[in-house]
Protein backbone atom coordinates (compact mmCIF):
# COMPACT_ATOMS: atom_id res chain seq x y z
CA UNK A 1 0.00 0.00 0.00
CA UNK A 2 2.79 2.52 0.90
CA UNK A 3 4.19 1.71 -2.39
CA UNK A 4 1.47 2.37 -4.31
CA UNK A 5 0.79 5.60 -3.04
CA UNK A 6 4.52 6.86 -3.01
CA UNK A 7 4.09 5.18 -6.86
CA UNK A 8 0.82 7.63 -7.12
CA UNK A 9 2.58 10.70 -5.53
CA UNK A 10 6.08 10.27 -8.03
CA UNK A 11 3.53 10.26 -11.04
CA UNK A 12 1.58 12.83 -10.28
CA UNK A 13 4.68 14.96 -9.08
CA UNK A 14 5.93 14.01 -12.79
CA UNK A 15 2.44 15.41 -14.16
CA UNK A 16 2.94 18.34 -12.66
CA UNK A 17 6.17 19.52 -13.23
CA UNK A 18 5.44 17.79 -17.38
CA UNK A 19 2.73 20.44 -17.55
CA UNK A 20 4.98 23.40 -15.68
CA UNK A 21 7.64 23.03 -17.85
CA UNK A 22 5.96 22.76 -20.87
CA UNK A 23 4.22 26.19 -20.16
CA UNK A 24 7.40 27.56 -19.10
CA UNK A 25 9.10 26.60 -22.84
CA UNK A 26 5.58 27.85 -24.03
CA UNK A 27 5.78 31.56 -22.05
CA UNK A 28 9.87 31.31 -23.88
CA UNK A 29 8.42 30.79 -27.56
CA UNK A 30 6.12 33.69 -26.73
CA UNK A 31 9.05 35.69 -25.81
CA UNK A 32 11.24 35.33 -29.16
CA UNK A 33 8.08 35.88 -31.22
CA UNK A 34 7.74 39.03 -29.37
CA UNK A 35 11.65 40.11 -29.62
CA UNK A 36 11.20 38.96 -33.45
CA UNK A 37 8.21 41.12 -34.01
CA UNK A 38 9.93 44.14 -32.33
CA UNK A 39 12.66 43.35 -34.99
CA UNK A 40 10.59 43.45 -37.90
CA UNK A 41 8.67 46.36 -36.92
CA UNK A 42 11.84 48.04 -36.16
CA UNK A 43 13.13 46.98 -39.95
CA UNK A 44 15.42 44.62 -38.90
CA UNK A 45 15.16 40.99 -41.07
CA UNK A 46 18.01 38.74 -41.14
CA UNK A 47 15.89 35.29 -38.99
CA UNK A 48 19.74 33.22 -39.38
CA UNK A 49 21.43 36.26 -37.58
CA UNK A 50 19.42 35.88 -35.16
CA UNK A 51 19.41 32.36 -34.52
CA UNK A 52 23.07 32.53 -34.71
CA UNK A 53 24.09 34.08 -31.07
CA UNK A 54 21.84 31.40 -29.56
CA UNK A 55 23.38 28.52 -31.10
CA UNK A 56 26.93 30.25 -30.22
CA UNK A 57 25.76 30.18 -26.82
CA UNK A 58 24.91 26.64 -26.93
CA UNK A 59 27.93 25.92 -28.25
CA UNK A 60 30.14 27.80 -25.79
CA UNK A 61 28.16 26.53 -22.41
CA UNK A 62 27.52 23.05 -23.26
CA UNK A 63 30.72 22.63 -25.26
CA UNK A 64 32.34 23.92 -22.62
CA UNK A 65 31.18 21.32 -20.55
CA UNK A 66 32.08 18.32 -23.07
CA UNK A 67 35.77 19.85 -23.09
CA UNK A 68 35.80 19.49 -19.15
CA UNK A 69 34.72 16.15 -19.36
CA UNK A 70 37.27 14.45 -22.17
CA UNK A 71 34.63 11.37 -22.96
CA UNK A 72 34.03 10.37 -25.95
CA UNK A 73 31.05 11.16 -28.39
CA UNK A 74 27.88 8.86 -27.22
CA UNK A 75 26.62 9.00 -30.82
CA UNK A 76 27.94 9.82 -34.42
CA UNK A 77 28.77 13.37 -34.95
CA UNK A 78 26.93 13.59 -38.24
CA UNK A 79 23.71 12.74 -36.49
CA UNK A 80 24.02 16.08 -34.85
CA UNK A 81 25.44 17.38 -38.09
CA UNK A 82 22.13 16.79 -39.86
CA UNK A 83 19.94 17.55 -36.72
CA UNK A 84 21.53 21.45 -36.52
CA UNK A 85 21.27 21.89 -40.74
CA UNK A 86 17.38 20.57 -40.03
CA UNK A 87 17.00 23.42 -37.38
CA UNK A 88 18.98 25.99 -38.70
CA UNK A 89 16.41 26.10 -41.75
CA UNK A 90 13.32 24.91 -39.46
CA UNK A 91 13.95 28.43 -37.73
CA UNK A 92 14.82 30.46 -41.18
CA UNK A 93 12.02 28.96 -42.79
CA UNK A 94 9.15 30.30 -40.02
CA UNK A 95 10.81 33.67 -39.03
CA UNK A 96 10.88 34.41 -42.93
CA UNK A 97 7.34 33.50 -43.28
CA UNK A 98 5.76 36.27 -40.99
CA UNK A 99 7.19 38.79 -43.93
CA UNK A 100 4.80 37.07 -46.80
CA UNK A 101 1.45 35.88 -44.49
CA UNK A 102 -0.53 36.70 -41.80
CA UNK A 103 -0.16 36.06 -38.07
CA UNK A 104 -3.25 33.86 -38.06
CA UNK A 105 -1.20 31.55 -41.10
CA UNK A 106 1.72 31.56 -39.00
CA UNK A 107 -0.25 30.11 -36.05
CA UNK A 108 -1.46 27.17 -38.26
CA UNK A 109 2.22 26.20 -37.60
CA UNK A 110 1.62 24.48 -33.87
CA UNK A 111 -1.24 22.50 -35.99
CA UNK A 112 0.85 21.10 -38.31
CA UNK A 113 3.86 20.39 -36.25
CA UNK A 114 1.47 18.04 -33.55
CA UNK A 115 -0.23 15.91 -36.43
CA UNK A 116 3.48 15.57 -37.98
CA UNK A 117 5.21 15.07 -35.06
CA UNK A 118 2.58 12.48 -34.37
CA UNK A 119 2.69 10.06 -37.17
CA UNK A 120 6.76 10.49 -37.48
CA UNK A 121 7.09 8.91 -33.60
CA UNK A 122 4.50 6.01 -34.82
CA UNK A 123 6.47 5.68 -37.95
CA UNK A 124 10.42 5.55 -36.46
CA UNK A 125 9.88 5.01 -32.60
CA UNK A 126 7.32 2.81 -33.18
CA UNK A 127 4.88 4.99 -30.70
CA UNK A 128 1.58 3.62 -29.53
CA UNK A 129 -1.32 6.06 -28.76
CA UNK A 130 -4.43 5.17 -26.66
CA UNK A 131 -7.93 7.05 -27.80
CA UNK A 132 -7.56 9.36 -24.48
CA UNK A 133 -4.19 10.42 -26.11
CA UNK A 134 -5.84 11.29 -29.19
CA UNK A 135 -8.66 12.70 -27.83
CA UNK A 136 -6.55 15.18 -25.41
CA UNK A 137 -4.89 16.21 -28.91
CA UNK A 138 -7.71 16.74 -30.84
CA UNK A 139 -9.02 18.84 -28.41
CA UNK A 140 -5.92 20.96 -28.12
CA UNK A 141 -6.27 21.02 -32.33
CA UNK A 142 -9.43 22.27 -31.75
CA UNK A 143 -8.47 24.68 -29.27
CA UNK A 144 -6.29 26.45 -32.25
CA UNK A 145 -8.90 26.50 -34.84
CA UNK A 146 -11.15 28.22 -32.59
CA UNK A 147 -7.53 30.55 -32.52
CA UNK A 148 -8.11 31.02 -36.35
CA UNK A 149 -11.79 31.49 -36.42
CA UNK A 150 -11.50 34.58 -33.34
CA UNK A 151 -8.74 36.27 -35.64
CA UNK A 152 -11.30 36.13 -38.71
CA UNK A 153 -13.96 36.81 -36.88
CA UNK A 154 -12.27 39.94 -35.03
CA UNK A 155 -11.13 40.80 -38.37
CA UNK A 156 -7.41 41.04 -37.34
CA UNK A 157 -5.94 39.31 -40.39
CA UNK A 158 -3.58 41.04 -42.32
CA UNK A 159 -3.27 39.69 -45.65
CA UNK A 160 0.56 39.35 -45.98
CA UNK A 161 2.28 40.53 -49.46
CA UNK A 162 2.29 36.67 -50.68
CA UNK A 163 0.18 34.53 -48.87
CA UNK A 164 0.51 31.25 -50.61
CA UNK A 165 4.44 31.68 -50.30
CA UNK A 166 4.29 32.08 -46.51
CA UNK A 167 1.93 29.57 -45.89
CA UNK A 168 4.37 26.98 -48.03
CA UNK A 169 7.19 28.71 -45.66
CA UNK A 170 5.42 27.81 -42.70
CA UNK A 171 4.31 24.34 -43.72
CA UNK A 172 7.77 23.47 -44.95
CA UNK A 173 8.76 24.88 -41.59
CA UNK A 174 6.67 22.51 -39.50
CA UNK A 175 7.42 19.24 -40.92
CA UNK A 176 11.32 20.70 -40.48
CA UNK A 177 10.13 21.21 -36.55
CA UNK A 178 8.40 18.20 -36.15
CA UNK A 179 11.59 16.00 -37.46
CA UNK A 180 14.01 18.31 -34.82
CA UNK A 181 11.55 17.27 -32.31
CA UNK A 182 11.47 13.72 -32.65
CA UNK A 183 15.31 13.17 -33.62
CA UNK A 184 16.01 15.29 -30.20
CA UNK A 185 13.49 12.91 -28.34
CA UNK A 186 15.51 9.87 -29.78
CA UNK A 187 18.76 11.74 -28.94
CA UNK A 188 18.34 12.93 -25.42
CA UNK A 189 17.10 9.12 -24.42
CA UNK A 190 19.59 7.09 -25.99
CA UNK A 191 22.52 9.95 -25.41
CA UNK A 192 23.08 12.70 -23.37
CA UNK A 193 21.36 16.30 -23.19
CA UNK A 194 24.82 18.52 -22.07
CA UNK A 195 26.17 16.44 -25.58
CA UNK A 196 22.89 17.00 -27.63
CA UNK A 197 22.46 20.56 -26.86
CA UNK A 198 26.53 21.34 -27.11
CA UNK A 199 27.23 19.49 -30.56
CA UNK A 200 23.80 21.06 -32.22
CA UNK A 201 25.03 24.54 -30.76
CA UNK A 202 28.80 24.04 -33.15
CA UNK A 203 27.00 22.85 -35.83
CA UNK A 204 23.89 25.36 -35.71
CA UNK A 205 26.55 28.21 -35.47
CA UNK A 206 28.64 26.82 -38.21
CA UNK A 207 25.92 26.20 -40.61
CA UNK A 208 24.40 29.62 -39.97
CA UNK A 209 27.48 31.84 -40.37
CA UNK A 210 27.83 29.95 -43.64
CA UNK A 211 24.11 30.57 -44.70
CA UNK A 212 24.84 34.44 -43.53
CA UNK A 213 27.67 35.02 -45.44
CA UNK A 214 25.91 34.25 -48.55
CA UNK A 215 21.97 35.60 -47.89
CA UNK A 216 22.33 38.05 -44.86
CA UNK A 217 25.78 39.98 -45.45
CA UNK A 218 23.95 43.13 -46.76
CA UNK A 219 21.55 43.05 -44.33
CA UNK A 220 23.72 42.97 -41.33
CA UNK A 221 25.99 45.38 -42.55
CA UNK A 222 23.32 47.85 -43.54
CA UNK A 223 22.17 47.25 -39.38
CA UNK A 224 22.10 50.34 -36.83
CA UNK A 225 23.55 48.55 -33.93
CA UNK A 226 21.82 51.24 -31.66
CA UNK A 227 18.94 50.14 -29.00
CA UNK A 228 17.02 49.60 -31.66
CA UNK A 229 18.97 45.73 -32.23
CA UNK A 230 18.54 45.16 -28.80
CA UNK A 231 15.35 42.14 -29.14
CA UNK A 232 18.17 40.56 -30.60
CA UNK A 233 19.54 39.79 -27.15
CA UNK A 234 16.57 39.04 -26.11
CA UNK A 235 15.28 36.72 -29.02
CA UNK A 236 19.33 34.69 -28.48
CA UNK A 237 18.37 34.75 -24.46
CA UNK A 238 14.47 33.29 -24.55
CA UNK A 239 16.29 30.92 -27.41
CA UNK A 240 19.06 29.32 -25.17
CA UNK A 241 16.59 28.73 -22.64
CA UNK A 242 14.10 27.13 -24.39
CA UNK A 243 16.96 24.78 -26.34
CA UNK A 244 18.11 24.36 -22.63
CA UNK A 245 14.98 23.19 -21.35
CA UNK A 246 13.67 21.11 -24.20
CA UNK A 247 15.48 18.01 -23.65
CA UNK A 248 14.16 18.11 -19.49
CA UNK A 249 10.40 17.98 -21.15
CA UNK A 250 11.30 15.45 -23.92
CA UNK A 251 12.94 13.16 -21.00
CA UNK A 252 9.77 13.45 -19.08
CA UNK A 253 6.69 14.26 -21.22
CA UNK A 254 7.99 13.18 -24.83
CA UNK A 255 7.88 15.66 -27.80
CA UNK A 256 4.30 15.41 -28.37
CA UNK A 257 3.57 16.90 -24.88
CA UNK A 258 5.96 19.56 -25.81
CA UNK A 259 4.50 20.09 -28.93
CA UNK A 260 1.40 20.55 -27.50
CA UNK A 261 2.15 22.43 -24.59
CA UNK A 262 3.54 24.60 -27.45
CA UNK A 263 0.34 25.64 -28.52
CA UNK A 264 -0.65 27.61 -25.58
CA UNK A 265 2.30 30.23 -26.88
CA UNK A 266 -0.65 31.78 -29.22
CA UNK A 267 -2.27 31.69 -26.41
CA UNK A 268 -0.30 33.77 -24.03
CA UNK A 269 0.73 36.14 -27.00
CA UNK A 270 -2.98 37.43 -26.32
CA UNK A 271 -1.85 38.55 -22.97
CA UNK A 272 1.24 40.67 -24.76
CA UNK A 273 -1.52 42.18 -27.26
CA UNK A 274 -3.93 43.04 -24.21
CA UNK A 275 -1.56 44.91 -21.85
CA UNK A 276 1.23 45.47 -24.08
CA UNK A 277 -0.07 46.60 -27.13
CA UNK A 278 -4.02 47.45 -25.60
CA UNK A 279 -5.81 45.67 -28.69
CA UNK A 280 -9.20 43.75 -27.73
CA UNK A 281 -9.58 40.33 -28.04
CA UNK A 282 -12.19 38.61 -29.49
CA UNK A 283 -14.19 35.94 -26.42
CA UNK A 284 -13.33 33.21 -29.18
CA UNK A 285 -10.17 33.01 -27.69
CA UNK A 286 -10.70 32.86 -23.89
CA UNK A 287 -12.32 29.25 -25.21
CA UNK A 288 -9.64 28.20 -27.27
CA UNK A 289 -7.47 28.83 -23.98
CA UNK A 290 -9.48 27.13 -22.15
CA UNK A 291 -9.31 24.22 -24.51
CA UNK A 292 -6.12 23.69 -24.84
CA UNK A 293 -5.88 23.29 -21.47
CA UNK A 294 -8.46 20.50 -21.10
CA UNK A 295 -6.57 18.94 -23.83
CA UNK A 296 -3.41 18.87 -22.34
CA UNK A 297 -4.84 17.96 -18.96
CA UNK A 298 -6.42 15.20 -20.88
CA UNK A 299 -3.00 14.21 -22.77
CA UNK A 300 -0.89 13.89 -19.65
CA UNK A 301 -3.53 11.94 -17.07
CA UNK A 302 -2.56 8.25 -18.31
CA UNK A 303 -1.20 6.73 -14.77
CA UNK A 304 0.17 4.17 -17.10
CA UNK A 305 1.94 6.31 -18.78
CA UNK A 306 3.36 8.56 -16.18
CA UNK A 307 4.75 5.36 -14.71
CA UNK A 308 6.93 4.79 -17.80
CA UNK A 309 7.93 8.17 -17.56
CA UNK A 310 9.83 7.68 -14.02
CA UNK A 311 11.08 4.58 -15.33
CA UNK A 312 12.36 6.39 -17.97
CA UNK A 313 14.04 9.76 -16.26
CA UNK A 314 15.73 7.25 -13.96
CA UNK A 315 17.10 4.32 -16.46
CA UNK A 316 17.98 6.55 -18.67
CA UNK A 317 20.90 8.07 -16.98
CA UNK A 318 22.28 5.03 -16.71
CA UNK A 319 21.74 2.64 -19.76
CA UNK A 320 18.49 4.65 -22.19
CA UNK A 321 15.81 1.96 -22.41
CA UNK A 322 12.96 1.62 -25.07
CA UNK A 323 9.57 0.60 -23.25
CA UNK A 324 6.67 0.86 -25.65
CA UNK A 325 4.65 3.57 -24.15
CA UNK A 326 1.33 2.50 -23.59
CA UNK A 327 2.79 -1.78 -22.88
CA UNK A 328 4.23 -3.13 -19.74
CA UNK A 329 7.98 -3.37 -19.44
CA UNK A 330 8.51 -7.18 -20.46
CA UNK A 331 11.26 -8.50 -17.15
CA UNK A 332 12.96 -10.30 -20.23
CA UNK A 333 13.46 -6.86 -21.77
CA UNK A 334 14.71 -5.59 -18.51
CA UNK A 335 17.09 -8.67 -18.20
CA UNK A 336 18.46 -7.84 -21.78
CA UNK A 337 18.54 -4.00 -20.61
CA UNK A 338 21.39 -4.67 -17.85
CA UNK A 339 23.15 -6.92 -19.68
CA UNK A 340 24.14 -4.38 -21.41
CA UNK A 341 21.58 -3.99 -24.59
CA UNK A 342 19.98 -0.08 -24.67
CA UNK A 343 16.79 0.60 -25.08
CA UNK A 344 15.26 3.46 -26.19
CA UNK A 345 12.77 4.63 -23.62
CA UNK A 346 9.62 6.07 -24.42
CA UNK A 347 8.41 5.40 -21.13
CA UNK A 348 5.92 8.15 -21.45
CA UNK A 349 2.93 8.44 -23.33
CA UNK A 350 3.20 10.64 -26.47
CA UNK A 351 4.67 12.98 -26.73
CA UNK A 352 7.09 18.41 -31.83
CA UNK A 353 5.91 23.50 -27.57
CA UNK A 354 5.59 22.04 -32.32
CA UNK A 355 4.30 17.06 -30.88
CA UNK A 356 6.56 13.96 -30.41
CA UNK A 357 5.51 10.80 -28.73
CA UNK A 358 7.49 7.37 -27.60
CA UNK A 359 9.04 4.60 -28.96
CA UNK A 360 8.30 0.95 -28.51
CA UNK A 361 10.22 -1.83 -28.51
CA UNK A 362 9.51 -5.95 -28.60
CA UNK A 363 12.04 -8.21 -27.02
Amino acid sequence: MARSLGGGWWRSRKTLVGLGLGQLVSLLVTGTGFASSELSRRGISVPTSQSLLNYLLLGVVYGSILVYRRKPLQMKWYYYLVLGLVDVEANYLVVKAYQYTSLTSVMLLDCWAIPAVIFLTWMFLKTKYRFRKNSGVAICVAGLVLVVFSDVHAGDRAGGTSPVKGDILVIAGATLYAISNVSEEFLVKVGDQVELMGMLGLFGAIISVCQISIFERSEIESIQWSVDAVPFVGFAVAMFMFYSLVPILLKISGSTMLNLSLLTSDMWAILIRVFAYHEKVDWMYYVAFGAVAIGLVIYSGDSNNDDKRGQVAEATDVEGKLPDEEAAVDPKCQGAASSGIRQLDDGKTPPTVRPKERHAQTC
